[in-house]
């Protein structure tokens, strides 16, 4: 879209423990390991997304958890990379005029749910500012 290439910067990554919406979201018991990732995708030096995951430790595929716990490496790149078949089931998606992301004073937020074998594999909010920047 930018037609530069796009960088994930990680910007913190923790394994902390489920509350109890966590717990509900990925079937998993209150206090399981949940990997909390933050990454901004930056395009020709222009930052467009504002990124945060949870994904349960316990639920994830070998392979998976390995290259997640790894720093700036796309979630869609990884699943790809491990022929995982996955869908999103989308939870929320809303504009909004109170806060601001990277200058703009307008941001759209979009969360989904990640599913793989009719399991939560991981739960993204993405936020993405609503301005100019996107009139490519």
């Amino acid at each position: 879209m930018t037609r530069h290439l796009t960088a994930v910067v990680t910007e913190y990554q923790h394994v902390i423990p489920a509350d109890e919406r966590m717990a509900e979201i990925f079937d998993v018991k209150v206090g399981s390991k949940i990997n909390d990732r933050v990454v901004t995708l930056i395009s020709g030096n222009v930052p467009y997304v504002y990124a945060r995951s949870l994904s349960p430790l316990e639920k994830m595929p070998e392979g998976v958890r390995c290259d997640m716990m790894k720093a700036d490496i796309p979630i869609g790149r990884i699943l790809r990379d491990h022929n995982i078949e996955t869908r999103r089931d989308f939870e929320s998606i809303e504009l909004t005029n109170d806060e601001t992301l990277f200058g703009a004073a307008r941001v759209l937020s979009r969360s989904y749910r990640i599913v793989h074998h009719n399991g939560v594999l991981m739960w993204i909010n993405e936020r993405f500012p609503a301005d100019s920047r996107w009139c490519l």
